[in-house]
């Protein structure tokens, strides 16, 4: 299960968390991830400078997803699609979607034994 993220809301979703993955698609389909810091300005992503195949995958795709692992064990993932832009300046995102996700657990912290996930929108 995930929770929608109101983007109005998604500069505050970000203060736990300290670096994110930018996940792009290549020209063979395959996810091209690497490690980003992304600011929130205005509404939009600033990723800043990135290597030439990110920046080939996001222009030729520019649907991509930026990611942020749980700061702690069993904490949330944030997860943001979004469109991505290319400059010579850098590349940005511009947020479309934002979930804040995690692997559902019982009361006792195993695991849900139906497997379902505890997903929270930002609203």
């Amino acid at each position: 299960m995930s929770v929608k993220v109101d983007l109005d809301k998604l500069a505050d979703a970000l203060a736990g968390f300290s670096f994110g993955y930018l996940i792009t698609v290549s020209d063979d389909f395959r996810a091209h991830t690497v490690a980003v810091e992304p600011v929130l300005v205005e509404g939009i992503f600033d990723v800043g400078q990135m290597g030439s195949s990110t920046r080939r995958n996001a222009a030729a795709r520019p649907d991509v997803t930026v990611l942020w692992p749980p700061a702690e064990p069993g904490g949330y993932t944030l997860i943001v699609d979004g469109r991505a832009e290319v400059a010579d300046r850098g590349l940005t995102v511009v947020p479309t979607r934002a979930v804040l996700h995690r692997r559902a657990t019982s009361d006792s912290g195993a695991t849900s034994p139906d497997g379902l996930h505890d997903c929270l929108p930002l609203k």
